[in-house]
């Protein structure tokens, strides 16, 4: 028998805290600043979070650091860190715990000082097959990702160019997204060369940041102060962790991940009125759009040209700037869901998609290695 989190759980109240630089904080005060902020939009207590699931890039044991930083006692802690996606992955622990009567509010929560600290942590397990070739991580595995599916497919430079422009279009309209300078083509092409073929602008910001979001089990949630956004699906798939031994290039967990999800939510990729995807690099949107269905494999170079994913666009991704323009402490995918509740709240702003329903949130972890994929929507959905 599968379980199914769809319609069970929602989300009440989201937060962030410190985007883009925030100096004299650190990853734990900025975590608690956006649980606080969180809870404060929920209308929820500090005291009733009786559900801590988190991790970050500093502290092995997260739950215990952040939960002693709150200081709360939680009846139920996850602490999985499969890297950026493991918040995305944490929803699902997060309904199934609300459902099973675990834990009543659960709170799902990360920060990072990163930019501020002077630099990215490094995991301490690297690659041990890889090392001795002296790869620049993560770039280089992602480098080696793009220029696979460039020979493999036809993708050009020019249209992974067109994902970090559609980004910064979204960003644009976002007040609070880090980049916000227009961007060309040509910009992008003529940065400088990072890990051949990918530039400076193929690549994610470096910045400091927080994000939490609140949940509640379902009927709770119709009294909260804000729409609720369900819960419909979540699936979670890994297929390696260093690059040499990824199966194909080309093709990511994110088609297990993404087909669990949809069949657990009871939708198809046609359904999604709002994708936030994990675009650490350019060449990440182009995977996922094809392995999650929006496009088939080898066409998403094309699917992405002309504005499509831009503001105006058949299909808004990223529509905060996404981590290329918007935020990206290290780790994003708790990102990709605040946004998704942004739009489906209507409250995102000039970036607001009209009429959003449902919208689908990915989170990548390692070097392509895990993926996670979210669907939810609004009460009208369930």
């Amino acid at each position: 028998m599968t379980w199914s989190a769809r319609g069970k759980s929602a989300i009440v109240g989201i937060g962030l805290a410190g985007i883009g630089a925030a100096p004299g904080y650190t990853h734990l005060d900025l975590t608690a600043l956006a649980v606080h902020r969180a809870l404060g939009d929920a209308g929820i207590d500090l005291r009733e979070v009786d559900g801590l699931f988190t991790a970050n890039m500093v502290n092995m044991m997260a739950t215990t650091a952040v939960g002693e930083y709150l200081g709360i006692r939680p009846a139920v802690q996850v602490g999985t860190n499969t890297g950026g996606n493991a918040f995305v992955d944490h929803l699902q622990w997060a309904a199934l715990a609300l459902d099973a009567g675990l834990c009543n509010v659960a709170v799902v929560c990360y920060g990072s000082n990163q930019r501020t600290a002077s630099g990215a942590v490094m995991p301490s397990d690297q690659p041990i097959y890889d090392v001795p070739f002296n790869p620049r991580e993560p770039i280089s595995s992602y480098a080696l990702a793009a220029a696979r599916h460039m020979y493999q497919y036809g993708t050009s430079r020019e249209q992974l160019a067109e994902v970090a422009v559609s980004a910064r279009r979204w960003a644009q309209l976002n007040p609070i997204a880090f980049a916000r300078e227009p961007l060309t083509i040509d910009d992008v092409l003529r940065s400088r060369m990072i890990c051949d073929p990918l530039t400076l602008l193929d690549c994610c910001l470096v910045t400091d940041g927080a994000g939490a979001v609140v949940l509640t089990r379902a009927e709770r949630a119709k009294d909260s102060r804000h729409v609720p956004v369900h819960i419909l699906g979540v699936a979670s798939a890994l297929t390696h962790r260093q690059i040499s031994e990824m199966p194909d290039l080309t093709v990511t967990a994110a088609v297990e991940s993404g087909a669990r999800a949809f069949a657990l939510a009871g939708l198809m990729p046609k359904d999604v009125d709002v994708v936030q995807l994990y675009d650490a690099f350019t060449i990440n949107v182009v995977l996922f759009l094809e392995d999650l269905g929006f496009c088939e494999k080898g066409e998403g170079g094309s699917f992405v040209a002309n504005g499509r994913i831009a503001p105006g666009g058949s299909l808004p991704v990223n529509t905060n700037g996404g981590g290329l323009s918007c935020v990206h402490p290290g780790m994003y995918g708790i990102f990709t869901i605040i946004e998704a509740v942004e739009q489906l709240r209507g409250t995102a702003g000039e970036r607001q998609v009209l009429g959003a329903e449902i919208a689908l949130c990915h989170g990548n972890g390692g070097l392509l290695s895990n993926e996670s994929t979210a669907l939810v929507g609004t009460p009208a959905t369930v």
